[in-house]
């Protein structure tokens, strides 16, 4: 550790340059890693925030909710043989304020079920992102697609649905826009092995998530963005060492023809690599918490402790394993031999 601690000190512009190129890798890995679960949030909190279970569709569907229609019968089969199951239905559409402006939303409709909202008929309850547009409790809203007018009975936090917010609809009320009887999905909450019923294909909210138009695309690449810098990251210090190891060859021989271990050799190389990266994941970790109250409002941006925890514990390890490839050149560090080549 002595000998690591004086080689850190003789060559600090080495060490600063990588310590620089991890901070500078691993805060833009915190900051799209962030952006990606804000996206995720932003596109499914509808449906990443109800509990574990089974979304159900039409067979004939093609695992696109938009075309399944449940049959009455076989939605009563469903929900009245499973405890807290529900029908639902998500569509897209919009409606006009008493400025008659108009706003994107999801409107949302259930069977009576403690997972969603209930209203009654010329109700709706908004997510809250609305009420900073300036719709208020209480204000009319319409729908060109509806007879009758919306009463605002309230609002919820965070619940959006293909990046607009959701509003909660009576069930009669979403009939009559869309012109269906049949509701799209059948609920089945809990974490029992999924029950199959005839006509109808299950999935998982998981599964489901990745029938939503849109998100698998989006998620997909920003992941592999995420992790084409953690694996850059292992590359650098692989490469880092491999440099430095290259021009401590004969030093490495004269350390073994004195009696240092190649487990000695490595383990110095180790604590370089931890001493770097504990400093440049410090900084980022800071930073990148710092972003998260100050990005601007609207963006959607979520990075949150666990996953800057398990990130930073993945950096660890790939530098770990990219100083020890580098480092393989030390055990075949033969000591008279490095030194008689004059590489010292």
């Amino acid at each position: 550790m002595n000998i690591a601690w004086k080689e850190i000190r003789k060559s600090k512009a080495k060490f600063i340059i990588l310590g620089s190129i991890i901070f500078l890798v691993s805060f833009l890995t915190f900051i799209i890693s962030g952006l990606s679960n804000g996206l995720s949030q932003d596109n499914a909190a509808l449906i990443k925030d109800l509990p574990n279970g089974q979304f159900y569709m039409n067979e004939e569907a093609n695992e696109t909710y938009n075309l399944s229609k449940i049959d009455e019968k076989l939605q009563d089969k469903a929900i009245n043989n499973q405890k807290d199951a529900a029908a639902l239905s998500i569509q897209m559409g919009f409606v006009n304020d008493a400025d008659d402006k108009q706003h994107s939303v999801a409107f949302v409709t259930s069977t009576d079920s403690k997972l969603f909202e209930k209203v009654g008929e010329g109700e709706i309850i908004l997510d809250r992102s609305l009420e900073e547009d300036g719709i208020n409790v209480g204000d009319t809203i319409t729908n060109n697609q509806f007879s009758g007018e919306f009463k605002v009975k309230g609002f919820v936090d965070q619940k959006k649905y293909s990046h607009a917010p959701v509003a909660y609809i009576n069930m009669e009320n979403y009939k009559e826009i869309y012109g269906v009887e049949d509701m799209q999905l059948v609920f089945v909450p809990g974490n029992d092995k999924e029950q199959a019923i005839d006509g109808l294909q299950s999935f998982s909210n998981k599964e489901f998530l990745n029938t939503i138009p849109s998100y698998s695309a989006e998620q997909m690449s920003l992941n592999m963005i995420v992790w084409f810098l953690v694996v850059i990251s292992g590359m650098l210090f692989a490469i880092f060492f491999y440099m430095m190891n290259v021009q401590k060859i004969g030093l490495y021989g004269i350390l073994k023809a004195l009696g240092v271990k190649t487990s000695q050799l490595f383990g110095m190389m180790w604590s370089q690599m931890l001493f770097i990266t504990a400093i440049a994941l410090t900084l980022s970790v800071a930073l990148s918490q710092a972003f998260t109250m100050i990005a601007p409002e609207g963006m959607p941006f979520s990075l949150t402790i666990q996953t800057t925890v398990q990130l930073s514990l993945i950096f660890v390890f790939i530098g770990f394993i990219g100083a020890t490839l580098s480092g393989i050149q030390i055990k075949k560090v033969e000591p008279l031999q490095a030194i008689q080549q004059g590489e010292v």
